[in-house]
């Protein structure tokens, strides 16, 4: 039997860690986790990183692996992840793969196009640019060459702006015509399943996740991090906010408000990638044991 990959997709807060828990336990595997906000160990209550509960019910990889001051990137992650993939299908015959970071998601399941290494020269003009004009002149410039990777990118995380930029600079391409073409085909078969939900749902549930979060303590979480606040892991949506109320430039309703707007908005962008991937079967937010089941029979045969 060929060994199976089987990638849960879907936008932020809609229920992928429950659904990969219950595929792992079918299966009697182990849950690759493609989520790169959840490496970081000391980031665990504002990436809604799955529960002691959750972890305790099926066997997880790369969640807290790494403190926010290693750098990690996503040839390092493919490669290990790869390597990981390849040790469970040696005792089992399917793995599980789920995350929200569609770019890792994609790097596991087709692999990452043949880009250039970083350039120190655009990558030390792009830095300045960044510390003397802020992250929305690297968002101008990126919408600017390229517009339809500006549409889908992670527009609060400046390691993916700079990579971006750097590439299509270096090579005279746009960022996504280069990650958009065919790369060699893994030796496993990949199942990918995805989660879909109304638009007023999917926002309700991010709403409440938001304030499930500052319930769990993530102002104190935010404030144990603020000699490391420059750092890249930390430029991400319900961080960056909390900094702003903390050193004042905010009050923490606005600050939650606003974190709450980029968590939709990053929502909407990962739909927008979801909608062109192919051979996608999506099951509702809210699916029955029977729409499970009948799922699960379709990947055994």
């Amino acid at each position: 039997m060929q060994k199976t990959l089987i990638s849960i997709i879907g936008s932020t807060g809609i229920g992928k860690t429950k659904l990969a828990i219950e595929m792992a336990k079918h299966f009697g595997t182990e849950i690759i986790s493609c989520d790169s906000r959840q490496f970081f160990k000391e980031m665990k209550i504002g990436t809604a990183t799955p529960t002691d509960e959750e972890l305790a019910q099926a066997k997880h990889h790369f969640i807290g692996h790494l403190s926010v001051q290693d750098y990690y990137s996503i040839g390092q992650y493919e490669e290990d992840a790869l390597e990981k993939i390849e040790e469970i299908f040696e005792k089992n015959d399917f793995a599980v793969l789920v995350g929200g970071s569609m770019m890792y998601e994609k790097a596991v399941v087709e692999g990452l196009n043949d880009l250039p290494e970083a350039n120190a020269e655009n990558q030390e003009k792009l830095q300045k640019i960044w510390d003397e004009e802020g992250l929305e002149k690297l968002q101008e410039i990126l919408k600017n060459l390229d517009e339809e990777y500006y549409n889908v990118v992670h527009k609060e995380n400046p390691r993916r702006l700079l990579r971006a930029i750097d590439v299509i600079w270096q090579t005279g391409r746009k960022y996504s015509e280069i990650i958009a073409e065919p790369k060699h085909k893994r030796d496993f078969k990949v199942v990918r399943i995805g989660i879909t939900a109304p638009r007023e749902i999917m926002y309700e549930r991010i709403n409440l996740r938001v304030d499930k979060m500052l319930e769990n303590g993530l102002i104190d979480e935010v404030k144990s991090l603020t000699e490391y606040q420059k750092l890249v892991p930390l430029q991400t949506v319900g961080y960056t906010e909390i900094f702003k109320y903390l050193e004042g430039t905010w009050d923490l309703d606005f600050a939650v408000e606003e974190i709450k707007k980029n968590s939709r908005r990053y929502a909407k962008r990962q739909e927008t990638w979801n909608r062109k991937v192919e051979n996608v079967t999506w099951l509702p937010y809210d699916y029955s044991e029977e729409q499970l089941h009948e799922i699960l029979s379709k990947i055994e045969k």
